[in-house]
C-alpha cells in the first residue's frame, strides 16, 4: 500500500491505513491507499512507491528482536522509530551479492506491529529473520586492505557488529587471526540497544608467498583476559597482490574515526627514472568501487593512479563528506607515494567526472590540470532547474547554504589550470550538453582546455583493444597532463581567487580569504605582487579578512600594499612575518594582528553540515519526558545509521549523562534535544544566541513560539578552536519529530548556520521555514545576515 504523509495513528503515533482511505499530497493531489502484492522475487513494484509509501502490519505472539532485511527503501519507521534504509540496493561484500547489506535489529511487541517504508525508486522488498546471536558480526558489509606480496600488512579492517538485545552490550574485543599472520585484538565501544555499527579490527602479518588469497577469521569476544567468551564469527578472503597490481589501503578517517580505503594501480616506473612520480586522482562514477576506477586504467610510467571513495560507491557526489574523503585521500598517497605536489592532477568519470569540476574549480592550486570525463557541471544543470535570482533576504540565504555545489560560481577558479574534456556524444546518461555547455563557458575566460566528442559513444565505451577503458584512460588525456605542473608559489606574480566558504577553500597559493562579509555568498580576490618593488596590490569583493603569506617574498628592502585603492601597509625590512592579515571594518582596511581562533576562519567556518566533523560524537537527551526522550535517543540512532549507510561512517552515540564537556574537546559534538531536555545543554551552550525550550526557538531577541518547530544550528565548541557543536532540536515532541525528515545527510542539500522550519514545511515546503540566518564572524546574530518568514531581517551592509 502507498500513501504521501506518514500514517496518523499507529504507534509511531497516527492512525493505521486500509485500502481506499485517501490522503492529500503535498502537490495538492489526493492519493488512496491500495493493496500491494510482492512478484516471486519478494519485490513489491509499482508507480505508486516512487516516492510514496508502503504500510505492513506484521503480527508476533510474543516480545521479540527480529532482523530486518530489507532493500529499496529510504526510511522505514519500526512502531514509530525511524531507521534508514536502502534505496540504492546496496550489494553485500560478502559471499553473496544479491543480498543487500542493511539488516536493521528491530523490537516485535506482542500482537501487531507497524512497518512503514518510505519508498523513493518505486520498489522495495523486506523480510524479518532471527539474529544469529544476541550479538553478532554481520559480514555482508566489509571494508579490508590487499596484502601485498612480500611486504609486512599493519591495516584496519572494519566489519559490523549488531546488538539484537534492548540492553547496551559492553566490554566486547574483535580479534582478526589469519594463518602465517599475527593474532590481533581490539577493544571496541558498548554497542547501544537494537544498534548496528561498523567498527575497525587490525590485520597485521606478511604474505610472503604468491598472489592469491588468504583466508582471515574475524571473532567477537566479551569479557577480559587472553581468552574472552567467543559470541560470534566470521570469515573471509582478504586479496594478496603483485607489486604491479592494483590493490587497496584502508586509513582512519579523521571526520568520524572510521576505516575507509582507497586504491592505487601503482606506476611503473622507467629504469633510471629518478624524478618523483605524479599523482592522478581519479573519481569514479555512481555505483562504482574506488577499485573498479582504478582497475579501468593501465598503469602509467610516470605517476600513481589513486582512487578515493567517496565514502561509498554512491556517497556524496564527491561533495560535502566525499569532498573532504578525497582531500584526506589526496594528503595520504601524497605522502606515503612520495608523488611530486607540483604534479597533481584530478580527473573522474560521470559523478566522478562532476567531482573533477567542482573540486577543480575549489581547489585550483592543488590540481596542475583536471580532466572530467561524462560529467555533469551542477546539480542545476543536471537536473535541469535554475538557481532564483534576487530573492527575498530568506530564500537568498537558503540559496546561498547551496553555493557550495555551484560550480559555475567558482569557475574562474579554473583559469589556471589545463582542462580536457571528455565526452561520447551519444551518452544517455549524462547528456553531452553538459560538457558543450561547460566548453562554451570556458571559452570566455579560458585559454587552455581541450574537448573530444567520441562519436557514437554512449556514457561508458571502450573498443576493448587496449588494457585500459579509453572514456577514463584516454591518451589525449594524459598527454596534456604531461604538459602541466602546478606553479611554485615564489613564481607566481597574480592571484585571481574566488571562494564561497572559506571553511571549504580559503587559499589559492599565497593570497587566503579568511572571512567573508556576507557568508557562503561568493567571496573574491585579485591581486598581483610585484618581487621588484616588493607591492602587493589588488581589489576584493566580498571579504572581510584577508590573509597574506609572505614566504616567497625575496628578503630586504620594504614591503607595502594597496587594496581596493587603499594603501595600508608599509613593512620596515626586518623582521618580516610569515604572514600578513588585513580586516575590512566599514568600507576600510587595516592591519591585523593574528586574528583569534574564536572567530569564524578556515579552521572553523559553518554552515550547519561542518558540525559533523572531528571525530563527533552524538549526544542525545535523557532529561526529558519519556516520549522526548525515546525520540532523542532512537533519532540519534537513525543518524548513526544514516552516516553508516550514505558514508561507510562509525558514531560514538551516548547518553547525555555519559558525556563529560571537560574531556576531548577537540571532538564535535552533535547534540539531541533541547535545553530542557538535554543535561549537556548548558554546559555547551549556555551563552548561545540560539535557544531551544519546550514552546519556542529564541534567536538573538526574536522569540518564535510553538510545540511544532523544528531547529538546526551550529556553535563553535567552548575550550576547542576547531571543533563545532550541531544542535538537532525542537520546541515539543512535534517539532523534535520533524527533524527526522529533514535530509541534511543527501549530497546537494545546503544548510545555512540556523534554521527554524514548522510542521507545515512537510506539505508546502520551502514555505514552511520559519527563519534562516548565517552567524556573523564573531558568532553573533547581530553580525551576521537572518531574515525570518514575516520579513524581519538582521542584515550587515
Amino acid at each position: 500500500m502507498w500513501m504521501r504523509s506518514k500514517p496518523k495513528s499507529s504507534p509511531g503515533g497516527g492512525r493505521v491505513p486500509k485500502a481506499g482511505d485517501t490522503v492529500v499530497s503535498p502537490e495538492g493531489t489526493t492519493r488512496a491507499w491500495q493493496p500491494a502484492v510482492a512478484d516471486k522475487g519478494g519485490w513489491f513494484t509499482q508507480q505508486a512507491l516512487s516516492g510514496g509509501y508502503a504500510y505492513v502490519p506484521v503480527q508476533s505472539a510474543t516480545r521479540r528482536v527480529m532482523l530486518l532485511d530489507a532493500m529499496g527503501h529510504n526510511l522505514v519507521y519500526a512502531n514509530g522509530e525511524p531507521h534508514m534504509g536502502d534505496p540504492y540496493q546496496s550489494a553485500s561484500t560478502g559471499s553473496n551479492p544479491s543480498e543487500g547489506y542493511v539488516r536493521i535489529p528491530v523490537l516485535l511487541q506482542a500482537g501487531t506491529n507497524h512497518l512503514l517504508f518510505q519508498v523513493g525508486r518505486g520498489r522495495f522488498k523486506a523480510k524479518l529473520t532471527v539474529p544469529e546471536a544476541d550479538v553478532f558480526l554481520n559480514g555482508r558489509d566489509l571494508t579490508l586492505p590487499d596484502m601485498r606480496v612480500s611486504e609486512p600488512l599493519d591495516a584496519w579492517g572494519a566489519a559490523i557488529a549488531v546488538n539484537a538485545t534492548t540492553e547496551t552490550v559492553r566490554g566486547l574485543m574483535l580479534q582478526a587471526s589469519w594463518p602465517g599472520g599475527a593474532t590481533t585484538r581490539v577493544t571496541i565501544p558498548a554497542l547501544l540497544p537494537l544498534s548496528s555499527r561498523k567498527l575497525g579490527f587490525r590485520l597485521s602479518g606478511s604474505a610472503q608467498a604468491a598472489a592469491g588469497t588468504r583466508l582471515v577469521s574475524l571473532k567477537l569476544l566479551r569479557g577480559q583476559g587472553r581468552q574472552g567468551h567467543l559470541l560470534h564469527a566470521i570469515s573471509f578472503d582478504v586479496r594478496v597482490r603483485r607489486a604491479d597490481e592494483t590493490f587497496k589501503r584502508t586509513f582512519r578517517s579523521g571526520i568520524d574515526g572510521s576505516i575507509q580505503y582507497y586504491a592505487v594501480n601503482p606506476a611503473r616506473l622507467l629504469p633510471g627514472d629518478t624524478l618523483a612520480p605524479a599523482l592522478f586522482l581519479t573519481l569514479h562514477g555512481a555505483s562504482v568501487e574506488a577499485i573498479g576506477q582504478a582497475d579501468a586504467y593501465a598503469a602509467k610510467t610516470w605517476g600513481h593512479l589513486v582512487a578515493p571513495t567517496n565514502r561509498r560507491p554512491y556517497g556524496f557526489d564527491w561533495e560535502d563528506w566525499g569532498q573532504l574523503d578525497a582531500l584526506e585521500v589526496l594528503e595520504l598517497a601524497q605522502k606515503t607515494l612520495r608523488t611530486d605536489p607540483q604534479r597533481t592532477y584530478l580527473t573522474g568519470h560521470s559523478m566522478g567526472g562532476h567531482g573533477a569540476w567542482i573540486n577543480g574549480a575549489t581547489f585550483p592550486d592543488r590540481f596542475a590540470a583536471i580532466a572530467p570525463s561524462a560529467g555533469w557541471i551542477s546539480f542545476w544543470s543536471y537536473l535541469g532547474t535554475k538557481r532564483a535570482e534576487n530573492s527575498p533576504l530568506l530564500e537568498a540565504i537558503l540559496e546561498r547554504a547551496a553555493n557550495q555545489s555551484d560550480t559555475l560560481a567558482m569557475s574562474r577558479n579554473l583559469a589556471t589550470s589545463g582542462i580536457y574534456i571528455l565526452h561520447g556524444d551519444k551518452d544517455d546518461n549524462v547528456p553531452v550538453s553538459e560538457a558543450r555547455a561547460m566548453n562554451a563557458h570556458l571559452a570566455g575566460f579560458h585559454r587552455d582546455f581541450s574537448i573530444h566528442e567520441e562519436p557514437g559513444a554512449n556514457h561508458w565505451w571502450d573498443d576493448g583493444r587496449t588494457p585500459g577503458a579509453e572514456c577514463v584512460d584516454w591518451p589525449p588525456l594524459f598527454d596534456l597532463f604531461s604538459r602541466r605542473q602546478i606553479p611554485r608559489d615564489d613564481s607566481v606574480r597574480q592571484v585571481d581567487f574566488v571562494t564561497v566558504n572559506p571553511g571549504v577553500s580559503a587559499w589559492s597559493h599565497w593570497a587566503g580569504i579568511e572571512a567573508q562579509i556576507h557568508s557562503l555568498a561568493p567571496s573574491s580576490v585579485s591581486i598581483g605582487f610585484d618581487p621588484m618593488r616588493r607591492r602587493f596590490a589588488g581589489k576584493t569583493d566580498n571579504v572581510a579578512r584577508l590573509c597574506l603569506r609572505l614566504d616567497h617574498v625575496p628578503p630586504g628592502g620594504q614591503l607595502s600594499v594597496q587594496l581596493d585603492g587603499q594603501e595600508i601597509y608599509s613593512l620596515p625590512r626586518q623582521p618580516r612575518p610569515p604572514k600578513l592579515w588585513l580586516a575590512r571594518n566599514g568600507g576600510k582596511w587595516s592591519v591585523l594582528e593574528s586574528p583569534s581562533l574564536s572567530l569564524k576562519g578556515p579552521h572553523r567556518y559553518g554552515p550547519f553540515k561542518h558540525a559533523f566533523r572531528h571525530r563527533m560524537m552524538f549526544v542525545y537527551g535523557t532529561a526529558g519526558t519519556a516520549e522526548e526522550n525515546a525520540w532523542a535517543f532512537a533519532k540519534a540512532r537513525y543518524d548513526a545509521e544514516q552516516f553508516w549507510y550514505r558514508g561507510n561512517g562509525s558514531i560514538d552515540v551516548l547518553p547525555d549523562t555519559a558525556f563529560d564537556a571537560s574531556r576531548e574537546r577537540e571532538r564535535g559534538v552533535i547534540l539531541y534535544g533541547n535545553a530542557d531536555t538535554n543535561r549537556a545543554w548548558n554546559a555547551l551552550l549556555l551563552n548561545s544566541p540560539v535557544q531551544v525550550r519546550r514552546g519556542s526557538v529564541s534567536i538573538g531577541t526574536r522569540i518564535e513560539k510553538g510545540d511544532d518547530l523544528a531547529c538546526l544550528f551550529l556553535r563553535p565548541r567552548p575550550g576547542s578552536d576547531t571543533a563545532c557543536i550541531g544542535v538537532v532540536s525542537g520546541s515539543g515532541l512535534a517539532g523534535l519529530r520533524l527533524t527526522d525528515r529533514i535530509p541534511y545527510f543527501v549530497a546537494g542539500t545546503g544548510f545555512p548556520d540556523c534554521l527554524v522550519v514548522g510542521a507545515e514545511s512537510l506539505m508546502q515546503g520551502r514555505a514552511g521555514v520559519r527563519a534562516a540566518g548565517f552567524f556573523g564572524f564573531d558568532w553573533s546574530v547581530a553580525r551576521g545576515d537572518f531574515a525570518w518568514r514575516d520579513g524581519a531581517a538582521v542584515a550587515k551592509g
